[in-house]
């Protein structure tokens, strides 16, 4: 039984900032060069991502629900 929902927007909102934070401690280990314009589309732009996917995501459990008639499933106790 799962402990909580599947949030897949928070997912790949943790995966473009832990990009960002690879390619950032690669440049600071001296791996590679690193401009220092690069993170910021990165993070935005994972983050804008990351919104697309929440709202997909939202949109897909709402259509769900109102084809089931509307019965939500018994939440986990102490989730909320």
């Amino acid at each position: 039984m799962l402990r909580h929902e599947f949030q897949p927007g928070k997912l790949v909102g943790g995966i473009f900032l832990i990009a960002a934070g690879v390619v950032y401690a690669g440049d600071a280990r001296g791996l590679w060069q690193t401009p220092w314009f690069v993170g910021v589309p990165l993070v935005v732009g994972g983050l804008c991502l990351a919104g697309v996917v929440a709202g997909l995501n939202a949109a897909v459990r709402r259509r769900r629900r109102a084809r089931r008639g509307g019965i939500r499933e018994p939440r986990a106790e102490g989730v909320g």
